[in-house]
């Protein structure tokens, strides 16, 4: 609704379109100048502030657009900047209003679509994305938004064929490229080395090289070319690690102030016990995390909740702190005197509005949940932790050549294989620190043993988690659910031994990292 001349509305809505938000905000805020009941300009205003990082104010006037006319389009962009937030639970009751009568425009499909996949129900997001690219079909990053969903829910075929779609619109699409080769594993007959190869030779660097390097080194690794793959991936992390501000005294800070901090977190008043009795899955990334979410997930009475942020999200509100990362030393540090019942309670509430059946249990297989072992503990005294450890080796092979999100400084030490080491051995120190400090709290899973002996270490695990046998976690690879990480391809495969003991094909090349190893007291033999 809005009652400002249709020429106002044209040049507010065309800015926005060509991604002008200051000539948006002008016009906007000419609207609602004229009529403070305008909810078009409350909209655009809200939008165009939000554009600019100013989150909380955009929201505010999308607040005031939604109580003028609640409308599909005001109700998305709402839900939206709510995830940014992260208010999960009011971006939710957002999105159900908005399904009421959703957006008619391409823009605010995809929006719902993102919001739902934020949350975790891809197979709600799917129908936006597919009427997103229905709408505007020439949008290459609604079809990209529209595969990735297919391959999270299990549709390989599909999402193949939407990439490809994509790729014939935009042929430098990198993130197009970098999905494609991971839905499957390549074959001398089918794959795309020649293609990647071709596309990474025209692109201009950055992260589009980055990205085209991780899916060429991906499908060399599938056709046999290992030693080829791998200097593709050393080549790309290289580029990208010399303009990264990255020292790993970084990373060292949080693993010391989380150690230092424990005696008072020990020492605090004891949190009652509840029935709730969450099962953490927590290690360090690509050690076997999402094989055993899956197991679990696959038990008649659990449900996966994917990788949560609840946790962190939890601690850093209970610090209070007003640092820019969710995870610091300060942070750390100010949230051991919190209230740690307080801390449970937040985090089963953000933790509710990810699940989607009626399981009595759910799993959280957010890796980094290895930081907050001890609030896990003092704040959720049912809860269940079982942490995955893989060979040294393979773990740092492994976070080499999984190219995470690139925008977080949390991965930054995955680029360089002595970053990865070092990281490596602080986390096995702190687990060391957790096996003295919680004992009996967390069971530590070795992945080669899982693979070696499925049933007897998963019947350990299920004992470990509270839950009676089930023969379905046997065959978890016929989990229908979706899975939104990079092992997706992998857990819809029965447990194979193809990822054991990897890094001895790349015995020279890993060498320094042995030798650190050596040094460090860290056994690979």
């Amino acid at each position: 609704m809005t009652t400002a001349p249709s020429g106002l509305v044209d040049a507010a809505r065309g800015a926005l379109v060509r991604g002008d938000l200051e000539a948006t905000n002008r016009a906007a805020a000419a609207m609602v100048a004229a009529g403070p009941g305008d909810a078009e300009g409350h909209f655009l205003l809200g939008v165009a502030e939000a554009g600019v990082g100013r989150i909380k104010a955009g929201i505010g006037h999308i607040e005031r657009a939604v109580t003028l006319d609640p409308r599909g389009e005001y109700l998305a962009h709402l839900a939206k900047f709510y995830c940014l937030v992260r208010r999960d639970r009011d971006a939710a009751n957002a999105l159900r209003r908005a399904e009421a009568a959703p957006p008619a425009d391409a823009l605010g499909r995809d929006t719902m679509g993102c919001v739902f996949a934020r949350l975790g129900d891809h197979a709600a997001a799917l129908p936006h994305f597919a009427e997103a690219v229905r709408l505007r079909p020439d949008i290459a990053e609604y079809r990209y938004n529209e595969a990735v969903t297919l391959n999270f829910l299990g549709r390989v075929d599909e999402a193949e064929a939407a990439i490809e779609a994509l790729l014939a619109q935009a042929p430098g699409h990198a993130r197009a490229h970098h999905l494609l080769a991971g839905l499957r594993r390549q074959s001398a007959e089918r794959n795309h080395v020649a293609r990647l190869g071709q596309a990474r030779a025209r692109a201009r660097g950055g992260r589009d090289r980055l990205l085209l390097g991780y899916a060429l080194a991906k499908e060399l690794e599938d056709i046999g070319e290992y030693d080829h793959a791998l200097d593709t991936l050393c080549e790309a992390n290289a580029e990208h690690r010399r303009n990264l501000p990255y020292a790993f005294e970084r990373d060292a800070a949080i693993f010391d102030a989380i150690e230092e901090s424990w005696p008072m977190l020990r020492d605090a008043a004891p949190t009652a016990p509840s029935k709730a009795s969450p099962i953490f899955v927590i290690g360090m990334p690509r050690t076997g995390t999402t094989l055993v979410d899956r197991i679990l997930g696959s038990h008649p009475e659990v449900e996966s909740a994917g990788e949560l942020q609840a946790m962190p999200l939890a601690v850093k509100r209970a610090a209070a702190t007003n640092s820019a990362t969710v995870m610091d030393p300060e942070t750390i540090r100010a949230a051991t005197g919190a209230d740690m019942a307080a801390v449970g309670r937040d985090y089963l509430e953000r933790a509710r509005h990810h699940l989607r059946g009626g399981a009595a249990r759910f799993t959280d297989k957010f890796p980094g949940n290895f930081h907050y072992a001890g609030f896990i503990a003092r704040a959720l005294p049912e809860a269940r932790i079982v942490c995955l450890r893989r060979h040294p080796m393979d773990t740092v092979l492994s976070n080499f050549r999984n190219l995470f999100a690139v925008g977080s400084r949390y991965y930054d030490y995955s680029y360089d294989l002595l970053d990865i080491a070092a990281y490596y051995a602080r986390f096995d120190r702190l687990m060391a620190f957790w096996r003295e400090a919680l004992p009996g709290r967390v069971l530590e899973l070795r992945y080669e043993d899982l693979v070696a002996d499925q049933e007897g270490q998963t019947r350990r695990l299920l004992e470990h988690c509270g839950l009676g046998w089930s023969e379905t976690c046997l065959e978890f690879h016929s989990n229908a659910a979706p899975v939104s990480t990079p092992s997706a391809a992998q857990v819809r495969r029965p447990i194979y031994a193809d990822s054991v003991a990897r890094w001895k094909r790349h015995g020279e090349v890993l060498g320094p990292v042995a030798r650190f190893f050596e040094q460090t007291g860290i056994a690979i033999d």
